[in-house]
């Protein structure tokens, strides 16, 4: 044999237990919480990226119960999987809320998960609960002599994390978007039938996904938690301010609409309230009224119903619930690009060496990473949800120029169909 030819075999073996020696690590993925529009783009963009490097893919089913047990089900994810699913919505790896307890952790953590499987990096896919379980899966490993990378890519149709420029978060705008559809179609059916309706749109924490889809829709009604940034939520207040759009648009001749209330609003009402709405409730074990359970829109149209058969108001309205519809809805070309951005942002910090963060995509497409430490309360260990602000020019524009209310110059005119126009006025109840 030459002494090239020699060479040249020596550098082909050479890369032969290179390739097998990349390939014998792994990383894996798990998505947790509630599905969002773009869960199945960052999945496939992660796994194209390591994939090109070598790397093995294992996705991991049930959230975190994956690492809590001794049969995990696990699902390699090859180029084609991956090529199939990029843009489709749902997502491939089956989700769970399962969060681990401390008991969990010492007595059901799959270590030889891991070990067995050369596993170099855990990229979680969720909201800040699975961020914040990712973080302690990362410090338990490194306890028992087995510190791997943790990666988050953060997701919430609420759109409340609070990542920097207002930069929104995954799957929101795609569902805001749907959401779009399904509030237009409701209008429309007001608009025709000469009724109202009464629109809940999802967002425990913060009203940005109710607003977004009332504003692209000129709803003339609005009512998000942030609102009452000078008052109490009451239920007298949240009907009053919808009979006051009613009462309002019968002023200027229009017998129709309907009111968007982020589910949030009701979720912030206190216990004494929601007692006082005569709604009745299954109670969880600590007491408290199990309201995931219930249908907002539902119970906001039966309140808003006892108050105008009280005013003696020839009103119907029907109740719209914006909720499971949109969060497995395909994504828009917009999460398309920017969850694509995102999983392959996880690979150029996994390889800037960073850990223990969330990936962070700028509008140029520029990725950098924000450490969960850093958005973290240090009392709570929870990430506070972004607000509304509801001082914007966006917001005020919406609410002065789009939204119908009682005034003060409607007051005269108003008592026609109201004892107290004033009660009704929109700006007095939220005391601005």
């Amino acid at each position: 044999m030459s002494d090239c030819a020699e060479k040249c075999n020596f550098a082909n073996s050479n890369s032969l237990i290179h390739i097998i020696y990349i390939m014998s690590k792994s990383i894996a993925i798990l998505t947790g919480g509630g599905p969002a529009p773009g869960m199945n783009t960052v999945v496939a963009s992660v796994a194209k990226t390591f994939l090109r490097d070598g790397y093995r893919v294992i996705g991991l089913h049930g959230g975190y119960s994956a690492l809590f047990t001794e049969s995990p089900r696990m699902q390699d994810l090859d180029f084609l999987i991956a090529d199939e699913i990029f843009n489709k919505g749902g997502s491939l790896l089956k989700m769970s809320r399962f969060k681990p307890t401390d008991e969990d952790f010492e007595k059901r953590f799959n270590l030889k998960l891991f070990t067995d499987n050369e596993i170099k990096l855990l990229v979680t896919v969720g909201g800040d609960d699975t961020a914040s379980t990712a973080n302690r899966i990362a410090k338990f490993l490194e306890s028992k002599h087995y510190p791997i990378a943790n990666i988050h890519v953060p997701k919430t149709i609420d759109n409340d994390l609070p990542l920097p420029n207002s930069s929104p978060t995954f799957g929101y705008n795609s569902a805001k978007a749907q959401g779009c559809v399904l509030a237009t179609a409701v209008m429309e059916d007001a608009r025709t039938s000469e009724n109202w309706f009464v629109v809940s749109a999802m967002g425990r924490s913060a009203g940005h996904l109710a607003l977004g889809i009332a504003g692209a829709c000129h709803y003339p009604m609005v009512i998000i938690p942030e609102f009452f940034n000078k008052t109490e939520i009451t239920v007298e207040k949240i009907v009053n301010m919808v009979v006051s759009c009613i009462v309002k648009r019968k002023l200027m001749g229009i017998n129709y609409g309907a009111a968007m209330i982020s589910e949030g609003v009701f979720h912030s009402l206190s216990d004494e309230e929601i007692a006082k709405s005569g709604i009745h409730f299954s109670y969880d074990e600590h007491g408290h009224p199990e309201l995931g359970k219930v249908s907002k829109a539902h119970i906001f149209n039966d309140l808003l119903e006892r108050k105008v058969k009280e005013l003696g108001l020839k009103v119907k309205s029907r109740p719209v619930e914006i909720g499971y519809e949109i969060r497995c809805h395909t994504p828009i070309a917009f999460d398309l690009t920017y969850c694509s951005l995102m999983g392959m942002g996880v690979h150029t910090l996994f390889n800037q060496g960073c850990t223990g963060c969330m990936v962070y995509v700028d509008h140029q497409g520029a990725v950098t990473p924000l450490y969960l430490k850093d958005l973290q309360d240090p009392v709570s260990g929870k990430i506070p949800p972004r607000l509304v602000n509801v001082n914007s020019n966006k917001v005020m524009s919406y609410v002065n120029d789009i939204m119908d209310y009682i005034t003060p110059a409607d007051y005269e005119a108003a008592k026609k169909y109201l004892p107290n126009p004033e009660a009704y006025d929109f700006k007095k109840i939220l005391g601005w």
